[in-house]
């Protein structure tokens, strides 16, 4: 397979710098698979039509050798292949503007607003599920005396 949708390939969705670095396999199973290709599908390809240009994946799937590695979350969406990690690298489109778009156009899961500042996070985190509905879960992440604190917003 050399992609999961018309602009994600499967070498950016499985990659990882930790995972490489200590020889930790990060191959995806079918049913993982699967639900990358529907949240490229019915979330990232429509956001990036409308960004009009590319958007960085920092993470997509992570096995759960490389989410322990990472120091990720146990419940992991991104450990199902549910989840994307995007980012505004290219300037298209901030990462604050993207997060508005998908919060008011695109059904989704779950987004984080990553850090950052309260303009424009660092990175946005998204979830898209097919196994039930969506959730429209809205949370920020913000460091708190060193520690990570998720405030979560109300549902759209």
């Amino acid at each position: 397979m050399n992609k999961i949708s018309d602009h994600i390939s499967y070498k950016e969705a499985t990659i990882s710098a930790t995972g490489l670095r200590l020889g930790l396999d990060n191959t995806p199973n079918s049913k993982q698979l699967h639900c990358m290709q529907d949240i490229a599908y019915n979330l990232f390809e429509p956001l990036r039509k409308w960004v009009g240009g590319p958007i960085k994946v920092n993470s997509f799937f992570r096995g759960e050798p490389v989410n322990t590695a990472i120091g990720g979350e146990k419940s992991s969406q991104h450990m199902r292949g549910q989840a994307i990690d995007i980012d505004d690298t290219f300037g298209y489109k901030t990462n604050a503007e993207m997060y508005h778009y998908i919060k008011d156009n695109l059904d989704f899961d779950q987004m984080v607003w990553e850090f950052g500042t309260d303009e424009n996070p660092n990175w946005i985190h998204i979830s898209w599920v097919s196994h039930r509905s969506n959730r429209k879960k809205l949370t920020i992440a913000k460091k708190v005396n060193g520690k990570t604190k998720y405030i979560h917003e109300a549902h759209k």
